[in-house]
Formats: C-alpha cells, sequence, structure tokens
C-alpha cells in the first residue's frame, strides 16, 4: 500500500506557478457517455482558471482531432496491452507536461506525475462482468497505481472502494459540478407514444446489468397494476442486460407490457425533455460513481426514485426516495409515492433546490488545481 495519504477532499496549498497538464480527451471523441459529461464539464472549467494550462491528448489511431491535440497514434487495444508491464514513457509525443490527468481509467506511461480518474469500481468488483477491453483497463489501472499513480474519484463512496480494490490511500474525491439544465422546449410526450396526460417513470443510462433496469420492471408492474396509465420509459443504449430486459418485458402481461417504451439512445435534447415531461426518474442501480441523471432529475424538478448503493444517496442527498436495489417492494411502494403524493412531489422538490447548491464546476476546478499543484510540488 502506498504510504502517501491525501484527505479524500483536496484542499491543496495556493497554487505556485502555473502547470501544464496532459489532460485526456479520448472521453469526448465518439458516442458522449456519463464520463465524456464529467470530462467535458472539467475541461471547460479548468480552461477558466488561470493556474493550469491544459494540454490536451487523444489515445486513437484512426482519430483526425484539431491541431491543438497531441496524438498517441495507438488503438486502445494495443496500448492497453503494451501498457500492463512496463513501457517507454510517452512524454516527448505528449509535449512533456507538469503532469498527465488520465480522465478514463487509464494514464499513460510517463516520467511525470500521474493521475488517474476513477468514476465507479464494478468492473473491478465484477470482472466477468466486463469486456475485454475493460478488463485490460482495469489491469492498466491496477499497473499504474502500483507504480505511483495517484486516484482521482468523484464521490467519497468510489473513494472507500478505490482504497479496498486497489490497495492505496492515494486517492482524492473531488466532486464534479452538475449537468446543463434541462429544457422540454418543442416537445410532446406524444411524440415518443405518451398521450397527453399519461403519467411516466423515465428510467435513464445504458441497459446494463449494472443499472438494474430488471429490478424497475418488476416494480413498475406492480405500480401498473394499480394505475392503469401510468408507463414506464426506458432511454439509453443497448448494454450486457438488454436481452434480459427484453425477456422480463415479454413476461409481463400484455396490458403491461404495451406500456412500457424502449427508446435505445436519446440524444441531449430528447433526453433533456424526457426529463421536463416525465412524472419521475426511476435510478435503482447496483452501483453508480457519481449520476450525472439524479441531478439532472433535481433541476428538473422529478421526484427520484433511487437505490441506496454505491454514491447515490451522497449525490442525491435527501431528495430522493431510497430503498435497496433488490427490494422490489420497497422499489414499487417508493414509485407510488413519486407518482400520487403531491405533498412528498413538493417535499422532494424543495430538497432537491437545496441538494443542487453543493455542485459547482469552479469548486470542481478550484480543487482539482490545487491537487495538480500538491501533485507535482511533492514530486519535485
Amino acid at each position: 500500500m502506498s504510504d502517501r495519504s491525501t484527505p479524500t477532499r483536496s484542499g491543496g496549498r495556493s497554487p505556485s506557478r502555473r502547470l501544464s497538464i496532459g489532460f485526456d480527451v479520448g472521453p469526448l471523441h465518439g458516442h458522449r457517455t456519463g464520463v465524456g459529461q464529467a470530462v467535458r464539464g472539467t475541461l471547460d472549467a479548468l480552461r477558466d482558471t488561470d493556474t493550469v494550462e491544459i494540454s490536451p491528448y487523444l489515445l486513437s489511431l484512426r482519430a483526425r482531432p484539431v491541431s491543438e491535440i497531441r496524438k498517441l497514434p495507438l488503438p486502445a487495444a494495443v496500448a492497453h496491452r503494451w501498457w500492463r508491464h512496463p513501457a517507454p514513457p510517452v512524454d516527448r509525443v505528449i509535449g512533456r507536461p507538469d503532469l498527465v490527468h488520465g480522465t478514463n481509467y487509464v494514464v499513460p506511461p510517463t516520467r511525470c506525475p500521474r493521475l488517474v480518474s476513477v468514476y465507479d469500481c464494478w468492473f473491478l468488483d465484477h470482472p466477468d462482468d466486463a469486456t475485454p477491453d475493460v478488463r485490460r483497463a482495469g489491469d492498466v489501472l491496477r499497473r499504474s497505481v502500483q507504480t505511483g499513480a495517484h486516484v482521482l474519484t468523484c464521490s467519497d463512496a468510489t473513494t472507500t472502494r478505490v482504497r479496498d480494490l486497489l490497495d492505496t490511500d492515494a486517492v482524492t474525491t473531488v466532486l464534479l459540478g452538475p449537468p446543463p439544465a434541462p429544457t422540454a422546449d418543442g416537445f410532446s410526450p406524444v411524440d415518443v407514444g405518451i398521450q397527453p396526460g399519461q403519467p411516466f417513470v423515465l428510467s435513464l443510462g445504458t441497459v446494463e446489468r449494472r443499472k438494474n433496469v430488471r429490478s424497475l420492471i418488476a416494480a413498475f408492474e406492480r405500480l401498473a397494476a394499480e394505475h392503469p396509465t401510468v408507463r414506464l420509459v426506458i432511454a439509453g443504449a443497448p448494454g450486457n442486460d438488454q436481452a434480459a430486459v427484453d425477456t422480463a418485458i415479454e413476461r409481463l402481461a400484455p396490458t403491461i407490457a404495451d406500456r412500457i417504451i424502449q427508446l435505445g439512445v436519446v440524444d441531449e435534447a430528447l433526453k433533456s425533455q424526457l426529463l421536463g415531461h416525465a412524472t419521475a426518474l426511476g435510478y435503482v442501480s447496483l452501483d453508480e460513481g457519481f449520476g450525472f441523471p439524479l441531478l439532472e432529475a433535481q433541476q428538473a424538478g422529478l421526484p427520484i426514485v433511487a437505490s441506496t448503493a454505491g454514491s447515490i444517496p451522497e449525490i442525491a442527498g435527501s431528495a430522493a426516495l431510497f430503498s435497496s436495489p433488490h427490494d422490489i417492494d420497497a422499489i414499487a411502494a417508493n414509485l407510488h409515492l413519486a407518482v400520487t403524493s403531491d405533498a412528498v412531489r413538493s417535499k422532494l422538490a424543495l430538497q432537491a433546490s437545496r441538494n443542487l447548491d453543493r455542485f459547482s464546476w469552479a469548486t470542481t476546478a478550484s480543487l482539482l488545481t490545487n491537487l495538480y499543484h500538491d501533485l507535482v510540488n511533492g514530486a519535485e
């Protein structure tokens, strides 16, 4: 275990000089995920500061980035196989920065201080549930930590798991800022098959086992039996639980199965509009490292039916109805309250407004730049 211990949340000294930061912008290319949203918000906030200079880099063979982005011309799979073992540093290729920040679980070998972002530890806890590419990235992450890389998380829940699973105290929590506020302009629920006035529960996220959509469906079945107009809208890319989710829906009574709408991948505009018209958000994941949909729902004034897993209670604060992700009865009861109780909805909306005050990209950037300086100063 590393003998370098840091506080859970970065405080740090006042920055003494402007640093050059090699910053992985890979998550901004391709389909935008929660990691991409985190990287976009962090990058924009860092560029508003005057204590660091961002030197973006990208690991890709085929991508054609803009001129300011330095490219490591390797396929990720090849690089990850290489970086699991001792490998030459990439300092010259990425411009010899003061520190390299790998923003998506992997940081390349370099002679300068390294920081690697870890958002959740599901793939470390459940390697059989991960693809070969993800398992290779986990091997690179372990080697990076073993050779002195510092870990950045976005929740104390993930920090705790990182300490246990990666056997390190070199880990710091910095909360992310809020996502852009949703807007419902130019949209009607009829566009996705919902009639005017019909309430609907919204599920956001890739349909993977970690998201526990099957438990939400089971709870919805009980809710739907009592409320003949309520619908469930599942918005998210197909993942490793899609076949099981399809089977779970097929096994429902037709009158209930017909009230479940699967939209697949939705763009930011449609996601924002769904949040603006939904009755409640169902978010009963088995693990989360942060959970942007929680804050998006709170910005939209939606009641949230959530699980107690991972970072969810930490990020949602008191502005959600919680239960075990495995307790179908409790999830169903919370859905009933969220859909039918005006008093509960009003209470959660007030608590949501207060909870959102905890999240600021300016604060994220300030704490992160302090951490950058601490790591560079500690290495000098």
